[in-house]
């Protein structure tokens, strides 16, 4: 019998894909020294798709940086899909986010004179993904048929799911969702949450998706609660709703 760990491109397949070992984020220093995050600890397996809630000021912005390998820990380690990012260099950044991580922020940053499928399509040509899998992304997020149209004639939701395809298309393990919904509509929103969700359940991929509304934890798996740069609660959801359920 083979005991040792099965491994994927992501590191073993049976350990955590996000683990934080005690981790603090300060800036400044001396008296108008700020603690965004004091003492992390947070182990995060393949597949789960997480809410990250807190107010404004709670450190949910400075957590995901960290994860993405946008800023270092002033103390602790950050682990991701085998990547030790405490010590990487810049090079060493920027390969991991190349290849491990796909981001969608609230605001859709898609290049107003590409087509849909074109500003997928230039990511897919980044890290060397045939154009199919553009299509084939934009497929996954409902917009197969809204390829040729350019951003300023798809609503908003639209313009979103091009941003989370544009994140899909590099296959990554874990995709970081800032406020995704923040400038949407409650239905525009649902469908946007859906497509993150898809992109979880048929990828097997971690979802960490960080928001003020608390209406949307009902469709996580986990959700996590930050409060004045600590984690203040980590609960399980045991029957998580669809998208198409949540209210706010």
């Amino acid at each position: 019998m083979n005991d040792q760990p099965r491994h994927t491109a992501a590191g073993p397949v049976d350990s955590p894909l996000v683990r934080l070992d005690g981790v603090t984020k300060s800036y400044g220093s001396g008296e108008i020294e700020v603690d965004a995050l004091r003492g992390i600890e947070l182990s995060v397996p393949r597949g789960q798709f997480v809410v990250v809630l807190g107010p404004s000021g709670s450190g949910k912005t400075t957590l995901m940086n960290l994860i993405g390998g946008i800023e270092p820990p002033t103390a602790g380690s950050v682990v991701v899909a085998g990547h030790d990012l405490t010590a990487a260099d810049d090079r060493a950044l920027t390969e991991y986010r190349r290849a491990q991580l796909g981001f969608v922020f609230q605001f859709f940053n898609l290049i107003p004179t590409l087509t849909a499928l074109e500003n997928v399509a230039l990511v897919a040509e980044l890290v060397g993904a045939p154009e199919e899998q553009a299509r084939a992304a934009l497929d996954a997020v409902g917009l197969g048929e809204r390829a040729d149209h350019f951003p300023s004639a798809l609503s908003g939701g639209e313009q979103q799911r091009v941003a989370i395809a544009r994140a899909l298309v590099k296959n990554p393990p874990l995709l970081l969702a800032d406020e995704p919904t923040g400038s949407l509509d409650l239905d525009t929103g649902r469908q946007v949450l859906a497509a993150l969700h898809r992109a979880c359940r048929d990828g097997e991929r971690t979802v960490l998706l960080v928001t003020h509304n608390s209406a949307i934890a009902a469709m996580a798996d986990r959700v996590l609660r930050l409060g004045s740069g600590r984690l203040v609660g980590d609960d399980l959801v045991t029957d998580p709703v669809p998208a198409e359920a949540v209210h706010w």
